[in-house]
């Protein structure tokens, strides 16, 4: 963590940019075990119809000016899986 109020804005706004995005949130926070290797601190897993909704929903204005305090929050990483 970096700066946490940065990241609880972001905590705070992430949400609302998800509105209009056909999306499923199927994890987030939740308790987790790492089985194998350095284990993140959160993790959150949300689905899309596509990889082409998904992009459009990370590159979008909403979710890119909300991004900007997660950037300055915390380091994280951000994978796009393409599933069945």
């Amino acid at each position: 963590m970096q700066d946490p109020h940065e990241f609880d804005l972001y905590q705070s706004k992430v949400g609302a940019t998800l509105a209009g995005h056909p999306v499923k949130v199927l994890a987030a926070y939740g308790p987790q075990e790492t089985l194998e290797g350095e284990g993140p601190e959160g993790v959150v897993i949300v689905e899309f119809p596509s990889k082409e909704a998904a992009h459009a929903w990370y590159h979008g204005p909403e979710y890119q000016t909300v991004a900007q305090h997660r950037f300055k929050g915390a380091r994280y990483r951000a994978v796009l899986v393409e599933g069945v």
